[in-house]
């Protein structure tokens, strides 16, 4: 079993060969995602060049900085080999942030800012990703680098980080946006996308995915306003709250680490015109053991969507936490030690790359032996 996993990293690299212009790089990226899957307590610089039989962790951060390659055709790769092993048409793409604590005011996009991760605002970077989730698994598929106007209105700054003069601000909901359009472009199948509030009450994205006729639902907060009758709006949890109690229906959005997450929810249509046979709905998730605990999500989808598919996709939401942690945990995404704009990138790629080969592996497993490929940590499990 082991043999056919060292061949299965043997494969995904001969995918990303093509991206190194010389063999020197492309053996040491190799080595470093070997590193990165291998059960070091940390893993940084040195202990990835002591992993490699490295004498000082030269070579390794070097690498991160290297013209050699290009981590953004290392993305695509890599993202088209997750879409061959998970790839399913009935897919939910997922749009979230991450924090990486920081010390210092040099790493690129760093200042003090709110990090979901800490649960409080911390000095950090934070990176914008696009997660795949299917029945088969889910592996991030997509990143950027957050870089707040503290930077981007700094070019002197931006250069020392080797920011190029090119990038500018982008909100997060812009980040999100470009990288769907770029899964678009290479025809990743999905039939849904996801994202927690920060997203939803944009009603930028909101109006671009309906344009381009993408299906999603998203959460919002509870002041939102949409549209309920000719020419008038309504706040979300208002409507919400004139719902009598058998319109409730009690079901699960999946599995934590406790068993099936089981909420009762509840739709009402937003009243306003929508193109191509589609609705948009107003869903609500109330807490069984807190009825005044209650999340609201915005939907827009195909005519005669039914609420329990509305449930699957808000539940979807979760693979891209789990995500995280298993590339924070497993492959360490959040270890890195660079402060510059493209090692950042250079990292995050190569952890995204070993994530997915873990990924793939897993669901080949699952295939050739559903009772023990799919058995998954508890803390990472989830409900198809």
């Amino acid at each position: 079993m082991v043999e056919s996993w060292e061949d299965g990293l043997g494969d995904l690299f001969a995918l990303i060969a093509g991206r190194f212009s010389r063999v020197e790089p492309r053996k040491r990226a190799f080595a470093y995602v070997r590193g990165l899957l291998s059960p070091l307590e940390r893993r940084n610089g040195w202990t990835l060049a002591e992993q490699a039989g490295d004498r000082s962790p030269d070579g390794m951060q070097a690498l991160l900085c290297s013209p050699c390659w290009d981590a953004d055709a290392v993305r695509d790769d890599v993202r088209d080999y997750v879409v061959e092993h998970l790839g399913d048409p009935a897919a939910v793409v997922v749009a979230d942030e991450t924090g990486f604590l920081k010390k210092g005011t040099r790493s690129a996009g760093v200042q003090r800012q709110y990090s979901g991760t800490a649960g409080r605002t911390e000095n950090c970077q934070i990176g914008t990703f696009l997660c795949y989730a299917s029945g088969k698994g889910r592996a991030l598929i997509d990143r950027e680098l957050y870089l707040p106007k503290s930077w981007t209105e700094d070019r002197q700054r931006c250069r020392d980080a080797a920011i190029p003069d090119e990038v500018v601000f982008a909100t997060k909901p812009q980040q999100a946006r470009a990288m769907l359009q770029r899964a678009i472009a290479a025809g990743v199948p999905f039939a849904w996308f996801t994202a927690d509030e920060a997203y939803g009450q944009n009603p930028g994205l909101r109006g671009w995915l309906q344009e381009q006729d993408i299906s999603y639902v998203m959460a919002t907060r509870c002041d939102d306003q949409v549209a309920s009758g000719l020419f008038t709006t309504t706040r979300v949890d208002a409507l919400i709250a004139k719902l009598p109690a058998r319109s409730w229906t009690r079901l699960s959005c999946g599995d934590g680490a406790h068993g099936p997450r089981r909420y009762d929810w509840a739709r009402l249509p937003i009243r306003e015109s929508f193109p191509h046979e589609r609705r948009g709905w107003v869903l609500a998730r109330r807490s069984i053991s807190d009825p005044t605990d209650i999340a609201y999500y915005v939907c827009f989808g195909p005519r005669g969507t039914r609420l329990r598919e509305l449930v699957r996709v808000a539940g979807a939401r979760w693979a891209v936490e789990e995500s995280f942690q298993t590339a924070k945990n497993e492959v360490g995404l959040d270890q890195y030690q660079v402060r510059r704009y493209d090692a950042w990138y250079a990292h995050i790629t190569l952890a995204m790359t070993a994530a997915a080969f873990l990924a793939a592996t897993r669901a080949t497993a699952a295939d050739k032996d559903p009772e023990k490929g799919a058995t998954i940590p508890p803390q990472t499990r989830s409900s198809p």
